[in-house]
């Protein structure tokens, strides 16, 4: 094997883990589940069925991550983070059949405790602040926090937030990267 697997975890086989990821204790990965390169997933994650995690993805503790929602590369989802794939969910109907698709986009962030609603796009480097519920989609670059979760700025690539200027740009504090707004989108600039 090319990945670690804590010896308490449970691997449903066939499924996908890349090389050099690390499954932790007491994980469940279920068949059919792919899981990209150079992953982390903390102690007490599942992975559902039919579920695709890109690369250097870091899920940490007690993340649970179900059949409909996808993650692209470089997502960070923090402990204790919750996600849905029913909208209208009773234990005595069977609702397999409308699970709607969830979309973490490459390099977004979700913070701890929080609770992504099913059915939204997480933006490309979007960061999601702990304890939110998110139930629409959320812009790339977006900072969004609260009950429900509500646009606040906007942040980097490396996470620092922007402050824009009169003419839309934003010098990112630790890199030195370049931003434009223009129509209430962000855009990294060359």
């Amino acid at each position: 094997m090319d990945y670690f697997v804590h010896e308490t975890s449970v691997i449903d086989h066939p499924c996908e883990i890349g090389k050099g990821s690390k499954v932790w204790h007491f994980c469940h990965i279920m068949a059919g589940a792919h899981i990209g390169e150079n992953c982390n997933l903390g102690q007490n994650v599942m992975i559902g069925s039919g579920v695709r995690i890109g690369d250097r993805v870091k899920i940490q503790n007690n993340v649970s991550i179900y059949k409909g929602v996808e993650v692209e590369d470089d997502v960070f989802i923090g402990p204790s983070a919750v996600f849905t794939n029913v909208i209208n969910p009773r234990s005595f109907i069977e609702r397999k059949d409308e699970f709607r698709q969830t979309l973490l986009k490459k390099g977004s962030t979700i913070g701890a405790n929080s609770t992504i609603v099913c059915g939204v796009e997480i933006g490309e480097y979007a960061l999601i602040g702990a304890g939110s519920t998110v139930t629409k989609d959320v812009k790339p670059y977006a900072l969004v926090m609260g009950v429900p979760a509500r646009q606040t700025g906007w942040v980097s690539k490396n996470g620092q937030k922007l402050e824009f200027d009169e003419k839309g740009i934003a010098i990112c504090p630790a890199t030195g990267e370049k931003y434009h707004l223009a129509d209430r989108k962000v855009e990294q600039e060359d």
